[in-house]
C-alpha cells in the first residue's frame, strides 16, 4: 500500500457511499488510513474539511475515524512544523468544542490531539501578535481539561489524558536550558514568550506553570489511583530532560514518596507503582544531570527494596493465613442438618462421615488448575504445618507401604480406622531406619560443601568415592549377624561393558534427557528462593551437563598411561575424538540461540578453564581444551552475525560482551578480534560494547583494552574513529585510571603534528648524539619518541591532507570541550606545525569554537596570550566568533588591547572595526588598508570593511543595506570622510595600497556617488597640504562621472592654480594629465597660468596647442594678451587636435 497510494478523494467517497457504521466502511476507511499514514501530504486538506463536518454530528465509525487521523496528522505524521501548526490553528476551534461531547473517547482523543496543539501554537502566538482570540480559545481548552483532573464524574482514561495535557502545559510554562548551545528550537517554553507581548503574560503563565507542577506532586502523594500515578511518573521523564533545573525537585519528590496513600488497594497495583517510582529515579540517575543526585537515588533506591521486600513478606504471609483460615474452615464444617442432641456414638459418627463425604465430593469436583501456583503452594505448606513431625513420618510410611512392599524388612502395624496418631504409630525396628534414609532428597535443599563452594568439585568427588570408610562403617547396622558379615578387602569390581558408539551415544542421551527433566521438575515458582543464593534448578542441569562433557576419565585409567610414547596411537586418537564430538554436539546447541543460552556457555568455558588447570597439573602432556573451544565458540558466533539481515546485530544484545566479560582467561587473540569487530560497520557495537565492558569491569585487561580504544580513535574511517571516541569521552573527566591514560594518549598524538628533525645517519659517539639534541629547535622531538598506531602514517605527508590532520586531532577536539585545559596545548603546539598542517588545524577547529561558544573564558585568555608562532589560529577563533552575529563588547576590548600590546596582523581588527567608536576607527582603518597587495581575497575584506564601516548617503534610506547593524548611526564614517582618510594616510597606509583602496570605493558605485566626490575634491584642495594622490583621484572621478567635468573645470584647476600647484612636481604632472582629459573644458582655467608655466604645459602636451589657440582666437579679447598667447601656442597647423582620452590610458599614464 505504501508504494501505490489510493486516489483519497474516490476512497472517501466509496466509504460514504456504503452503509454506514458497517464492516464494509470500517475496511475501507482503514485502507485510506494506511494510504494517508504512508503518503501524509492530503491529510490536513481531509482534516480540516471534514473535522466540521463530524463535529456536531453524534458518535459515528467516521466520526472516530477522523478524530484518530487528526490525531495522527498533529502527534506522530513525518509532516513538517510548519503544516502541523497550521492545522492544529485550523481545527482548536473544533477540539474546544468536542471536549464537551457526551462520548467519552471522543473527549479523550480530542485531549491528547490539544496536547500537542498546546506547544504547537503557543510557539506560533510568540511571535504572532494579532491572533488574540486563538489564544482565548486556547485558554479555554487548558482551563477546561484541567477541570476534568479534579472531576469524580470523569473517567480514568479521561483522566489519565489531562494528567498527560497538564504536564505539557508545565513544561511549556516553564523556562529552558539556558545554555544557548543545547537550546532545542523544537522545545517552546516561557522564555520565548517576549516581555511586551500584548496578550501573553510571560510571568502569569509561569507561575502557573510551577502551580501546576505543585498539584502533580500533591497528586503524587495523595492519589489513590494506581493508573493515574503511572502516568505522572511516565511523563516526568520527559521533564527532567527538558528541563533540567526541575530534576532536584523531582528527586526529592521521588526520594519522598512512600505508598501510604495506597494502603488498601490489591498488592499488585501497590507494586506496579512502586516499580514505576523504580525505574524513573534509576532513569535519572544513568541520565547527564544524575551524577549530582546520585547518593540521595541510591538511598532512596535502597529504601523501597527494603520496603518492597517487606511488603511482598507480608503479602505471602497473608496468602499462607488464608489458606490456613481456609483448611480450618472446611475440616471444621458442621454439616447441612447438625445433631443438636446426639443420641448416642452412633449417631456422632454418621453425621461426621456425612460430612468427610461432603468435603470430599466437593474437593473431587474442584478443579484445582484454576488457582494461582502461588496459592496451591502456600496451601500445600500450610495443610504440611498442620501435622507434627512424628505424625508427617507416619504419613509418609504408610503412603509407601500402601504403594508396594518396602524395601527393608516389613513394619507390622495394626489397622485402625482413624488416623494414626504419636501415641498409636508402633516404634520401627532397626531394620526400618534405611528405609527412611532412601527417600529421594530435593538436591536444591541439601547443604553444599565449602570446597564445592570454592569451585573444587574433586575434593567432593574423592570424598564420595569411598577413601573415607568411617562413613561405611556407620551405615553397617549395630544388630547384624556375624555369619553375613563378608570380607571385601581382595574383592574386585567387574570392569564396565564395552559399549559400542551407537550405544555410547544412546546412553548420552538418555542422561542428558533425564538432567533435563528432573530440572524442569524442580522449578519452582520465582517467589520461592533456594537456600543457595545464586542457584537455580537450570544452574545444576547446566553444571551436571557441562561436568559431562569435560570430566572425562583419563585414558586407559592412568593419568599418565594416555601420554606415553608407546601407548596406542588409535585409542588415543578415538578418546580425543569421542571428547571433540560431545563438545561439539554441545556448541552447536549454544550457537543456536546463544543469548538465551549465554549462562550455559559461560559455565562451559568456566568449566574448561578449570579442567585444563586440574588435568594438567596431574598430566602434563595434556590437550588444553580450553582455548581451542573458545576459538570455535567466537569464530560460529562471527559466522551468526554475519548470517543476520543485512549482517546487523540487534543494538540490544550483549550477549556477546558479557560472555568474554565473564571469562575465566581471555586469550590475546580475543582482542584482535574485538578490534576487527570494531572496525566492521555492521558488527561495530559487538565490538565496541565489548571493549568498553573489558575497560570497565576487568582491571587486569584494562590497559590492553583501552589501548584498543584509543588506537581506534585515530582510524581512517570517521564511523569507526568517531565510535571509539564516544566510547572512551565518557571516562574523561575524573574516572581514573583510564582518564589520565586518555589524555596522555591525545597528546602525544597532537605531538606527531610538530615539526621533526631531518633525518640524518645513525651517530657513532653518544656524545655528538646529544649534541645534535641540543641543536634540535624548540617543539621538535625525536621521531622514535613520538607515538605510532597502526592506522597513522609514520610521518604525515607534505602538503597535509585535512583528513590525515583529523586522524591526529579528533580526539583532542571532543575532549577540549570537557577539558578547555587542553586548548593550551593546541595553541602551544600550533606554533610547531607545518603551515599546510596549520591551515588544516583552522579548517577543522570550526565546530570546536562553536561549541565553546564566545563567553567561553579559556578561549578569551588564550586569544589574548596566545603562544608565538598561533596568531593566525588566534585570527581564526575570532573571526569564527564574528562569522554570524556582533562581537561582544567584551571581544572587542580584547582585540583592542592585543593590538596595543602586540604587533598583531591587522586582519585582527576587520571583524570588530564595525563595533568600534568613530575615533577608533579613523585610528586603525590605516592600518587595515595596508593588507591590500593586488590580490583578490584582501580587496574582498577591505570592500567588506567599508561596506559596514560607512554610512550610506541619504538617498539610499530605506533600501536594503550591506552594513552590519550599529547601536548608534553617528559612529559611522560618512563616505566622503572615508575617502579623505584614505588621501591624508597615503604615507601610512603605501601609496600602492592607498591607490587600491580608492579604486575600491570608485567600485562601490551605489555608495560613492558624483555628488559625494565633488564634495571630497572640495574638501582636499582646501587643505594646506595636498596629497599625492589627489590629482589622480580628480582623474579617476572625471573619467568615471563625466559630470564633473563642469564643476573640475571651473572649479578646482582655479583653486589649483592659485595654490601653484606647478611648485610640487607630482601635482603638477596630474594637473597637466587632468587638463587634457577634460579638454576643452580646462581651456579658460588654464589661460590663468603664468605664461612660463603655460608654455612648460604646452610644452609637455603639444596636443593641446591647436586646441587652446582656437580657443583663444575665438574669443577675440585684448589683441595684445591674444598675441601673447599665439606667440606661446604657435602656428603650428600640423599638431594633432585634442582627442579625448580613456580612463584606462589616462590611469596608466598617472605617476603614482
Amino acid at each position: 500500500m505504501a508504494g501505490n497510494p489510493v486516489d483519497p478523494l474516490q476512497t472517501l467517497s466509496a466509504a460514504l457511499a456504503v452503509p454506514a457504521d458497517s464492516k464494509e466502511q470500517a475496511d475501507i476507511l482503514a485502507t485510506l488510513r494506511e494510504s494517508l499514514e504512508a503518503h501524509p501530504n492530503p491529510i490536513p486538506i481531509l482534516c480540516t474539511t471534514l473535522i466540521k463536518t463530524v463535529s456536531s454530528a453524534g458518535d459515528s465509525l467516521l466520526k472516530r475515524w477522523v478524530l484518530d487521523l487528526l490525531h495522527f496528522a498533529i502527534s506522530r505524521s513525518n509532516l513538517s512544523n510548519e503544516v502541523r501548526t497550521q492545522l492544529a490553528s485550523q481545527s482548536v476551534e473544533t477540539l474546544a468544542i468536542l471536549l464537551h461531547d457526551l462520548n467519552a473517547r471522543t473527549v479523550k482523543v480530542s485531549i491528547q490531539c490539544l496536547t500537542t496543539v498546546y506547544p504547537l501554537l503557543f510557539r506560533s502566538l510568540c511571535t504572532n501578535r494579532t491572533l488574540r482570540q486563538q489564544w482565548d480559545v486556547l485558554s479555554q481548552c487548558k482551563a477546561r481539561i484541567l477541570e476534568f483532573i479534579w472531576s469524580p464524574t470523569a473517567g480514568t482514561g479521561v483522566k489519565v489524558s489531562a494528567v498527560k495535557f497538564m504536564q505539557r502545559v508545565i513544561i511549556v510554562q516553564t523556562r529552558g536550558i539556558s545554555d544557548p548551545r543545547l537550546q532545542n528550537k523544537n522545545d517552546p517554553n516561557i522564555s520565548n514568550v517576549p516581555v511586551d507581548h500584548p496578550f501573553l503574560p510571560g510571568p502569569t503563565l509561569e507561575a502557573e506553570g510551577m502551580k501546576l507542577l505543585e498539584s502533580v506532586i500533591t497528586m503524587l502523594y495523595t492519589s489513590q489511583n494506581p493508573e493515574l500515578l503511572s502516568a505522572i511518573l511516565h511523563s516526568w521523564s520527559n521533564l527532567v530532560k527538558q528541563r533540567p533545573a526541575l530534576v532536584q525537585l523531582v528527586v526529592s519528590s521521588l526520594s519522598s514518596w512512600t505508598p501510604a496513600a495506597l494502603s488498601g488497594l490489591p498488592a499488585q497495583s501497590v507494586k506496579s507503582v512502586e516499580k514505576a517510582v523504580r525505574i524513573l529515579l534509576i532513569h535519572i540517575s544513568r541520565g547527564p544531570h544524575g551524577s549530582s543526585f546520585g547518593a540521595q537515588i541510591n538511598e532512596a533506591l535502597s529504601l523501597q527494596v527494603a520496603r518492597m521486600e517487606r511488603a511482598s513478606t507480608e503479602e505471602k504471609a497473608r496468602k499462607v493465613a488464608l489458606a490456613a483460615s481456609a483448611t480450618e474452615t472446611s475440616k471444621k464444617r458442621p454439616s447441612s442438618t447438625p445433631a443438636e442432641h446426639p443420641s448416642d456414638a452412633k449417631r456422632m459418627r454418621v453425621d461426621v462421615d456425612i460430612a468427610g463425604n461432603a468435603s470430599a465430593a466437593f474437593l473431587a469436583s474442584f478443579d484445582f488448575t484454576t488457582l494461582p501456583i502461588s496459592l496451591i503452594t502456600d496451601l500445600i505448606v500450610a495443610n504440611l504445618q498442620a501435622f507434627t513431625e512424628p505424625a508427617l513420618l507416619e504419613l509418609v510410611q504408610t503412603y509407601r507401604q500402601s504403594r508396594g512392599p518396602a524395601p527393608g524388612p516389613p513394619v507390622s502395624r495394626t489397622p485402625q480406622p482413624a488416623p494414626p496418631t504419636p501415641e498409636a504409630t508402633p516404634t520401627p525396628g532397626p531394620s526400618a531406619e534405611p528405609t527412611v534414609k532412601d527417600e529421594p532428597v530435593d538436591p536444591l535443599q541439601m547443604d553444599m560443601d565449602e570446597e564445592e563452594m570454592e569451585y573444587e568439585p574433586d575434593r567432593l568427588n574423592m570424598e564420595l568415592s569411598g577413601d573415607e570408610t568411617v562413613a561405611e562403617e556407620e551405615t553397617i547396622p549395630a544388630d547384624l549377624p556375624e555369619a553375613l558379615t563378608i570380607d571385601l578387602t581382595d574383592s574386585t569390581l567387574l570392569g564396565p561393558k564395552e559399549l559400542t558408539d551407537v550405544e555410547r551415544n544412546a546412553l548420552m542421551r538418555g542422561s542428558v534427557g533425564r538432567i533435563w527433566d528432573g530440572a524442569e521438575e524442580l522449578k519452582v515458582d520465582s517467589a520461592v528462593t533456594s537456600q543457595w543464593p545464586g542457584t537455580s534448578p537450570t544452574d545444576m542441569w547446566m553444571l551436571l551437563i557441562v561436568r559431562m562433557v569435560t570430566r572425562v576419565a583419563h585414558l586407559d585409567g592412568d593419568p599418565s598411561s594416555a601420554s606415553e610414547d608407546g601407548g596406542d596411537g588409535e585409542t588415543k586418537v578415538d578418546f580425543y575424538s569421542r571428547q571433540d564430538n560431545l563438545r561439539q554436539t554441545l556448541c552447536d546447541y549454544i550457537m543456536a540461540d546463544f543469548p538465551s543460552r549465554l549462562r550455559l556457555v559461560t559455565t562451559w568455558m568456566n568449566e574448561e578453564w578449570y579442567n585444563d588447570r586440574i588435568r594438567m597439573t596431574d598430566d602434563p602432556h595434556w590437550r588444553p581444551n580450553y582455548e581451542l573451544w573458545l576459538n570455535q565458540v567466537v569464530s560460529t558466533y562471527q559466522t551468526v552475525l554475519e548470517g543476520k539481515p543485512e549482517g546487523k546485530p540487534d543494538g540490544r544484545d550483549k550477549a556477546f560482551a558479557r560472555f568474554l566479560l565473564d571469562l575465566p582467561s581471555v586469550p590475546p587473540d580475543v582482542l584482535g578480534l574485538l578490534r576487527d569487530l570494531s572496525v566492521d560497520p555492521d558488527k561495530m557495537h559487538v565490538g565496541f560494547t565489548s571493549l568498553r565492558e573489558f575497560v570497565l569491569e576487568r582491571p587486569s585487561l584494562r590497559a590492553e583494552a583501552l589501548q584498543v580504544l584509543l588506537e581506534l580513535t585515530t582510524h581512517p574511517d570517521p564511523v569507526t574513529r568517531r565510535a571509539a571516541i564516544n566510547t572512551v569521552r565518557r571516562w574523561v573527566p575524573g574516572i581514573e585510571p583510564m582518564d589520565s591514560m586518555i589524555r596522555d594518549f591525545a597528546l602525544q598524538i597532537l605531538r606527531r603534528l610538530q615539526k621533526r628533525p631531518p633525518k640524518e645517519a645513525p651517530r657513532v659517539i653518544d656524545e655528538q648524539a646529544g649534541a645534535g639534541d641540543e641543536n634540535m629547535e624548540d617543539g621538535q622531538l625525536p621521531s622514535e619518541d613520538l607515538l605510532q598506531t597502526p592506522y597513522l602514517q609514520e610521518e604525515i605527508e607534505l602538503p597535509a591532507r585535512k583528513a590525515h590532520v583529523l586522524q591526529h586531532v579528533e580526539l583532542l577536539f571532543a575532549l577540549s570541550v570537557k577539558i578547555p585545559e587542553f586548548l593550551d596545548e593546541i595553541f602551544t603546539a600550533y606554533g610547531q606545525m607545518e603551515l599546510t598542517v596549520q591551515e588544516a588545524i583552522q579548517d577543522l577547529i570550526t565546530a570546536l569554537i562553536k561549541s565553546l561558544g564566545s563567553s567561553n573564558g579559556k578561549l578569551l585568555t588564550l586569544m589574548r596570550t596566545c603562544p608565538p608562532g598561533s596568531e593566525s589560529l588566534a585570527l581564526r577563533v575570532l573571526t569564527i566568533f564574528t562569522e554570524h552575529g556582533r562581537p561582544s563588547a567584551q571581544l572587542v576590548a580584547l582585540v583592542k588591547g592585543l593590538i596595543s600590546d602586540r604587533d598583531l596582523d591587522a586582519r585582527f581588527l576587520i571583524p570588530i572595526i564595525a563595533e568600534m567608536d568613530k575615533p577608533d576607527i579613523l585610528k586603525y582603518l590605516p592600518r587595515i588598508v595596508s593588507i591590500l597587495n593586488g590580490q583578490q581575497e584582501p580587496k574582498n575584506l577591505v570592500r567588506s570593511v567599508f561596506s559596514s564601516v560607512v554610512t550610506t548617503p541619504p538617498q539610499t534610506f530605506g533600501s536594503v543595506s550591506s552594513n552590519l547593524p550599529r547601536v548608534r548611526q553617528s559612529e559611522l564614517l560618512t563616505p566622503a570622510e572615508l575617502m579623505v582618510l584614505l588621501h591624508e594616510a597615503e604615507k601610512e597606509i603605501g601609496l600602492k595600497s592607498a591607490i587600491e583602496a580608492i579604486g575600491v570605493c570608485f567600485s562601490m558605485t551605489d555608495v560613492f556617488r558624483s555628488e559625494i566626490l565633488a564634495v571630497v575634491m572640495q574638501q582636499i584642495v582646501d587643505e594646506p597640504v595636498l596629497p599625492v594622490l589627489f590629482l589622480r583621484t580628480v582623474i579617476q572621478a572625471v573619467t568615471t562621472y563625466r559630470t564633473l567635468v563642469g564643476f573640475v573645470s571651473t572649479t578646482l584647476l582655479s583653486r589649483l592654480i592659485t595654490k601653484k600647484i606647478w611648485q610640487n612636481p607630482h601635482l603638477w604632472e596630474g594637473f597637466i594629465r587632468c587638463a587634457k582629459v577634460i579638454a576643452p573644458a580646462s581651456f579658460g582655467a588654464l589661460l590663468q597660468l603664468p605664461k612660463e608655466q603655460l608654455r612648460e604645459l604646452v610644452d609637455k602636451q603639444p596636443s593641446l596647442k591647436s586646441g587652446l589657440r582656437e580657443y583663444v582666437t575665438k574669443r577675440a579679447g585684448n589683441k595684445a594678451r591674444v598675441a601673447g598667447f599665439l606667440d606661446i601656442f604657435g602656428e603650428d597647423d600640423d599638431a594633432s587636435p585634442v582627442a579625448p582620452a580613456t580612463p584606462d590610458v589616462v590611469m596608466s599614464s598617472v605617476p603614482a
